[in-house]
């Protein structure tokens, strides 16, 4: 993996290949969301009404002012309370926020619950489309609902010694190894704390974050904070996997909740423990900045050799469509491989790995340029997994090996962190079960 962006295409040797304030009113109330759940891409404009509330700021006052119902996409919502965290399973929404916190000095177990009490009853609330609990609210998303905002929360390994729970730390929170070719940034990387905001719409993702912020005044303080976007609910005709911005379908490959083993692979299990992560999971999150001005320079041909799939389609080399399964072993007409040996999709593939699976979750991010001109852009890699040192680890370590992609990317920032199960309703929070423990 280069660290640096290079000038000229590389030449392979053969083309492979705040203060407190009473709780706030709701800011809306919801009726009905016809067509909006569970359907990416629904048709703008089907309704959402509200129950009549003439508060300021309430529904029937926004219809009394002009303003219009909400759109399915904006009504919205996913659960907070349930068996695992929002913003794992989940279709991807547009916008994504990644954040770590570390505890303030003086900040001891008590404080940490305090906190997550905090965090997580205003997740709940700002997943249904409400006010938090506590907060004097900014009003910046007074005008939109939930749109299928997720908050999840993750727990770094230092924050355990910081509790007092040092003797409850995962063996799955070990370090992650050092990678050839790494280039992190120690302040954007680790993290006491972590959290991933999502929703599809900006506004609603700043907001959740910026709560999250305040509500963490003199308990935590922000470590680092990085935003990602993908594809846009409705952008295309039907639902598609998205692109990257190497302009790479992406995700093609990932499990789904209806393969067998999905839970397996993705939530730990009673069997596995500990107790109090039995239906929670690990993240490993890096920031990757992709060498835009190098890979632009190749051709598509080579492009499509370095990652193992058509650019246009997403289908194999080995041919077929997008969702058909990659044949390693077939041959061209000349004998050779007809993905090639260092491609992306060979090198990464869990027949390659002793079958090591993950959850890719990832969002591209663009931070402007850097100072010799190149794009500051790429990928918000962010991998769910029962067992990171099963998952992402092997795959990493054969990538930073033997695969092609590796010229054209460099790992800037990475963080490992356990994200417990869901809390299971009002009253409770995330991490209750180690916290309280």
């Amino acid at each position: 993996m280069a660290a640096q962006q290079s000038k000229k295409s590389p030449k392979p040797a053969a083309p492979p290949a705040p203060e407190a304030a009473p709780a706030a009113l709701s800011r809306r109330r919801l009726l009905t969301t016809a067509g909006a759940v569970g359907t990416v891409g629904a048709a703008v404009g089907v309704g959402a009404y509200a129950l009549a509330d003439t508060r300021p700021g309430g529904p029937a006052h926004a219809a009394a002012t002009g303003a219009l119902p909400l759109t399915a996409l904006g009504a919205d919502s996913v659960p907070f309370y349930g068996a695992h965290q929002g913003g794992i399973v989940q279709p991807m929404q547009a916008r994504m926020y990644a954040a770590a916190f570390d505890l303030a000095p003086g900040t001891a177990r008590p404080g940490l619950i305090s906190l997550m009490r905090r965090w997580s009853a205003a997740a709940a609330a700002m997943a249904e489309g409400r006010t938090p609990p506590g907060v004097q609210d900014t009003d910046v998303a007074l005008d939109a609902g939930p749109s299928s905002l997720t908050v999840t929360f993750g727990f770094g390994a230092a924050v355990f010694a910081k509790a007092g729970l040092g003797a409850r730390l995962p063996a799955q929170l070990a370090p992650l190894p050092a990678f050839p070719a790494d280039a992190l940034v120690p302040g954007n990387s680790n993290g006491d704390l972590w959290v991933q905001v999502c929703a599809d719409d900006n506004l609603v993702a700043f907001h959740a974050l910026r709560t999250l912020q305040r509500l963490a005044a003199g308990a935590a303080v922000l470590r680092w904070q990085m935003s990602g976007f993908s594809r846009s609910p409705g952008a295309t005709a039907q639902p598609r996997t998205a692109r990257n911005l190497m302009g790479q379908i992406d995700g093609t490959n990932n499990p789904k909740p209806t393969d067998t083993g999905f839970d397996q692979e993705v939530f730990v299990q009673a069997k596995d423990g500990p107790a109090w992560m039995t239906g929670g999971s690990y993240t490993v999150f890096r920031r990757i900045r992709m060498l835009l001005n190098t890979w632009e320079e190749q051709t598509p041909t080579y492009q499509e050799r370095v990652i193992g799939r058509r650019k246009a389609s997403g289908a194999p080399l080995s041919g077929g469509t997008e969702t058909t399964p990659v044949d390693l072993d077939k041959l061209n007409p000349d004998g050779s491989l007809a993905v090639p040996g260092d491609a992306h999709i060979r090198v990464a593939a869990a027949s390659s790995n002793q079958g090591a699976a993950m959850l890719r979750r990832g969002y591209s991010y663009a931070d402007g340029v850097r100072p010799d001109g190149s794009p500051d852009a790429g990928l918000l890699f962010v991998a769910f997994q029962s067992d990171p040192l099963t998952g992402f680890v092997p795959v990493q370590r054969k990538l930073s090996r033997g695969d092609a992609l590796s010229q054209f990317i460099a790992h800037e920032s990475s963080g490992l962190y356990a994200v417990p199960p869901a809390a299971p309703g009002p009253g409770h929070y995330v991490g209750q079960p180690l916290l309280e423990s």
